[in-house]
């Protein structure tokens, strides 16, 4: 991706007024300038875990303190406004550091890559949001969020997405949050959410030092205010579920798609994506009390779906997390994975209250990757409710979202965190 940025007018438009001063680009090269931009335009942007999101920089044009009579002419004609060379949207006047890259640009994401390329080199460190600053990689912001905390806006936080836009921009960020139920309509505050700094002593969040955690029960840990105490509690009540959803178990035509749910609740982000982004990918860890009475021939499967707007190819009903035999994310999930007698053992049990007032199970730790356009606005609504009644309850960690931006292709998949932190 990052092969051949550094072209000569990307280059001093990057490295500020130092070369202006020097005289290091050519006047060629200073022609091509953004009336005002001395040199780069790159300003202070906001950040995000992993991203630095920029704003387009500005200032007054630099005149010629010579006479044009001096040079033998007349005043030359007005110049138009610069053009788009690489066709990202913005224009060196908007502060586009580098017109020669459609990946650089006020609304792109910092990449920092530290990996070896097929070649065996390094990347050459580039400034793709045009920030003035290469690589920089930008502190969290999710610390000291409560556990009870109910700000969506937070809720965002948690799961290590951090910059915001808004409609009259064009950086990326978070457009909107909202707690929702299943059918949109705003969330009353109730402790099916949680802000938390681990999932008893053995889960850990997978960014940053928060984790969001949604429950159709009580989305606390055993000893914890506001802990359930049992393997079902109530919070909302009926619910209505988006359309085809709880999907069926396509293993068990006995279990069509269901209508009925209970105690849904969801995070809805509206996003616009960094301009170089073709994917993104955020981590999640299932819990049920269902396990082991419901994994066969059963219809009471509580979900938790991550439905994505516009929905990606390959997705069932927007839903981008489910495993390779179609399965959404429940109990008969194939990464179930958590459990007597499972792969990854108890351990990932203790201390949350799941096996402590019931029978219970989990998956280990997922990553659900899925592709995305750049510059698009995507909504995301990260939801768990639970089927056809409101006993024995499920929990959802959502955590360490991250954009896929360097090149290439962005399959849609769900598979096993390898070295979870």
């Amino acid at each position: 991706m990052r092969g051949g940025r550094f072209v000569y007018l990307g280059l001093c438009a990057s490295v500020g007024a130092a070369l202006w001063a020097s005289g290091a680009c050519s006047a060629t090269a200073r022609d091509k300038q953004a009336p005002g931009v001395g040199g780069g335009g790159g300003a202070t942007g906001a950040t995000t875990t992993g991203a630095t999101t920029a704003e387009a920089g500005a200032g007054g044009r630099v005149e010629s303190t010579g006479s044009w009579a001096d040079f033998g002419g007349g005043a030359p004609a007005e110049e138009g406004p610069s053009p788009d060379e690489d066709g990202d949207g913005f224009t060196i006047e908007d502060g586009d550091c580098n017109d020669g890259d459609p990946n650089v640009n006020p609304g792109a994401v910092e990449v920092v890559i530290t990996e070896p390329d097929p070649t065996g080199a390094v990347p050459e460190p580039a400034d793709e949001d045009c920030d003035g600053v290469i690589d920089n990689a930008p502190p969290g912001c999710d610390r000291n969020i409560a556990t009870a905390d109910f700000d969506a806006i937070h809720g965002a936080h948690a799961i290590d997405l951090c910059a915001k836009a808004s409609p009259g921009d064009r950086k990326w960020g978070v457009l909107s949050a909202q707690y929702v139920r299943g059918d949109g309509s705003p969330a009353e505050p109730s402790p099916a959410v949680g802000v938390l700094d681990s999932f008893g002593p053995n889960v850990r969040p997978q960014g940053g030092t928060r984790l969001l955690v949604l429950s159709s029960g009580r989305a606390r840990v055993a000893g914890w205010p506001g802990e359930c105490n049992g393997y079902s509690c109530t919070n909302y009540g009926p619910g209505v579920a988006p359309p085809g959803f709880p999907q069926g178990d396509p293993a068990d035509p006995a279990c069509p798609p269901s209508a009925n749910i209970h105690d849904d609740i969801a995070l809805e982000l509206v996003i616009r994506t960094p301009t170089n982004a073709t994917g993104y990918e955020f981590a999640f860890k299932f819990y049920t009390f269902e396990y082991p009475e419901f994994v066969v021939e059963h219809c009471f499967n509580d979900q938790f779906v991550a439905l994505a707007t516009p929905a990606p190819p390959g997705s069932r009903g927007g839903n981008v997390s489910f495993d390779s035999l179609g399965n959404p994310v429940s109990v008969k999930l194939s990464f179930f994975d958590v459990c007597e007698a499972c792969p990854l053992g108890t351990d990932e049990l203790e201390g949350t209250g799941f096996g402590l007032w019931n029978d219970a199970g989990a998956t280990g730790w997922l990553r659900t990757r899925a592709p995305v356009t750049g510059g698009e606005e995507l909504k995301l609504r990260f939801m768990i409710f639970d089927t056809n009644d409101d006993m024995r309850d499920s929990t959802a960690l959502v955590d360490g979202f991250k954009w896929v931006a360097n090149g290439g292709t962005v399959p849609l998949e769900t598979a096993p965190v390898e070295d979870p932190r």
